[in-house]
């Protein structure tokens, strides 16, 4: 019987921890981007269907973050033997489950992207502070 503790969203910070290194991964744009894409599809979806959903994604950096996240067990790579060769992709049960916490923050997102905005445009208007004296 195991009898060790369960890990502590704590031992994230901790530099290197398992769990951080995932963050750092699931942090990425792209990641969050992808997994929404593939979450909105039922079924799998090709290489090129995906950039096309992916305004501004460059052939290379999807091929990163496809890899990445089938590194992560978060998306499944299917391969059939055509010629040229048929690629697809899709979500796994992991991936399903962090695809609903991306698509969360994508809502969040569009319902607060007025206030964001205008928060920027107030920070950037204002005068640089004085730099501090001893």
């Amino acid at each position: 019987m195991d009898t060790a503790p369960a890990p502590t969203l704590v031992e994230a910070y901790v530099q290197h921890c398992p769990a951080r290194e995932v963050l750092s991964v699931l942090a990425d744009k792209w990641v969050l981007l992808v997994l929404g894409v593939l979450r909105a599809h039922d079924g799998p979806v090709r290489f090129n269907e995906l950039r096309r959903h992916l305004d501004g994604v460059t052939q290379k950096m999807l091929t990163r973050t496809l890899r990445n996240l089938e590194r992560e067990g978060l998306v499944h790579r299917a391969v059939y033997p055509t010629v040229p060769p048929k690629v697809e992709y899709s979500l796994t049960d992991m991936g399903e489950s962090i695809g609903e916490i991306s698509h969360m923050m994508g809502v969040w997102a569009v319902q607060h992207q007025d206030r964001i905005v205008a928060a920027r445009a107030a920070f950037d208007s204002r005068p640089e502070p004085e730099a501090l004296t001893n």
